[in-house]
């Protein structure tokens, strides 16, 4: 098994994906330890108590800002890190930018230096769709993140260190997503929509966990790991969601797409598709290919975006995925 009797350490481990992280890594998948690296005292006391105190999870105070800190967390040995720290909301990242730059692109270096000089194995950093031809700096830094975890192979040497990232899209009834937000507008009798026209991809936070997981297993360094997911309109989820409530359109905001992509058709062009996944594998001469030569080539001119994807959610399908 991929995780079974490894050590695994998850930065942001206290957030809506490391928590399910830790409990499918250590309930399903036998993990030895997980180690919870992240920067709030009382999230992770929290999560401590809601796991019982379980002995095979650890927790380390830190910030992916401080690389010393990092240093000494990845000083504890884990052979798996996954990298899920982020500051994520598109209008704070765009009022603070320097803050998410600091988080996003700087504490990537400092997973990636710090993983290169403790020797762990595998590395894979978790980012969005809004990383592909991003228009705001949310984006923006994530791609950044993702260029610097590719070429992070290159800087290894001799090391067996490996980097691998995955790409994924909205999480279906996260923190900060749009489904708690209409079931709390529901009360009010009126939802709010940017625009009538949106598409987005979702997944379930179990099928992300899972995917993440799966990459772990799959990864040889260098690669972007995308799932194939369904899409579904704004308007069709408003409707599930409360479909006896009117809807007002607002406007779409700044640095909001109305239609979101997984993978560009610049990077389709060395791309591999399979069954239920793509991955986008590195175009340096000193990377090979061969892993990945099962995978379907993809046709010239192809993207995967959210409103011509070729799988759709229906809105008793969300229902049963959300628990609505």
């Amino acid at each position: 098994m991929t995780l079974s009797g490894k050590t695994v350490l998850v930065t942001g481990g206290t957030g809506s994906f490391g928590r399910r992280f830790a409990q499918t890594a250590l309930d399903k998948y036998g993990a030895r330890r997980v180690i919870v690296y992240s920067r709030d005292e009382l999230k992770q006391h929290e999560m401590r108590v809601s796991f019982g105190d379980d002995p095979r999870l650890a927790f380390f105070i830190g910030d992916v800002r401080d690389a010393p800190r990092l240093h000494r967390a990845f000083e504890a040995g884990p052979d798996v890190v996954v990298h899920a720290a982020a500051l994520k909301q598109v209008p704070a990242c765009e009022y603070n930018p320097f803050e998410a730059i600091k988080t996003n692109v700087l504490g990537a270096e400092n997973v990636i230096n710090a993983a290169i000089d403790t020797g762990v194995p595998k590395v894979l950093a978790l980012s969005t769709d809004k990383a592909v031809n991003p228009i705001n700096l949310y984006g923006a830094t994530k791609l950044c993140a993702e260029k610097l975890f590719v070429q992070g192979n290159s800087y290894v040497g001799e090391r067996a260190t490996r980097f691998s990232c995955v790409r994924y899209g909205n999480v279906v009834g996260s923190r900060g997503s749009v489904i708690p937000v209409f079931l709390e507008q529901r009360a009010r009798g009126k939802l709010t929509v940017t625009d009538e026209r949106m598409t987005r991809f979702w997944l379930t936070l179990e099928q992300g966990v899972e995917f993440v997981i799966a990459s772990i297993g799959r990864m040889k360094g260098g690669e972007v790991f995308i799932p194939r997911i369904p899409s579904m309109g704004l308007m069709e989820l408003a409707k599930a969601v409360a479909p006896e409530c009117g809807v007002e359109v607002t406007g779409i905001r700044p640095g909001e797409k109305l239609h979101e992509s997984l993978m560009s058709a610049d990077e389709a062009r060395h791309a591999h598709a399979f069954e239920d996944f793509f991955v986008v594998v590195p175009e340096f001469h000193w990377w090979s290919h061969a892993d990945w030569n099962e995978g379907q080539a993809l046709p010239e001119g192809f993207s995967y975006t959210s409103d011509t994807n070729d799988r759709w959610l229906t809105g008793e399908e969300l229902k049963e995925l959300s628990g609505l």
